[in-house]
């Protein structure tokens, strides 16, 4: 089973002008890595404009997707902290979740384990501090479960 995050898809950052720029921002390892293309990264800013923040699931937390498959070249997961939030359609941000499925089901069980990890209060915390090693660790502990 491969690590879900490691240092190369998670980002920690201060502060950033809007949600657009926070997503492109947490999008850029899964372009770098050629598991995206930037059409996706454009059907989730267009999802959130004809949709609103549906996609921020908690405080803080927001799971960005567009439709499986279009802009997608494989399943991927990257992750951007911010220190400040940014509003998202009226919503406020520091976690940006960005997933890449290939199709309806194939991303799901990958979602479960970050989810698990994510409703735990404690872990969430830790995710919210942003301390890249912390958030490493907390995701290979969630790994073992």
């Amino acid at each position: 089973m491969s690590m879900i995050f490691d240092d190369q898809n998670i980002q920690i950052r201060e502060q950033v002008n809007n949600w657009q720029e926070a997503l492109k921002i947490a999008s850029q390892p899964l372009l770098d890595s050629h598991k995206i293309t930037n059409i996706y990264v454009k059907n989730m800013i267009k999802s959130v404009k004809e949709n609103g923040p549906y996609m921020v699931l908690t405080d803080y937390f927001a799971l960005m997707h567009a439709r499986p498959g279009k802009g997608v070249n494989s399943i991927g997961m990257s992750l951007l902290v911010l220190k400040h939030p940014v509003d998202l359609e009226g919503k406020p941000v520091k976690i940006f979740l960005v997933m890449a499925a290939l199709d309806n089901t194939s991303h799901l069980n990958t979602l479960k384990r970050i989810m698990n990890i994510l409703i735990n209060n404690k872990s969430f915390k830790i995710i919210l501090n942003g301390n890249k090693k912390e958030i490493i660790d907390l995701f290979k502990e969630g790994e073992k479960v």
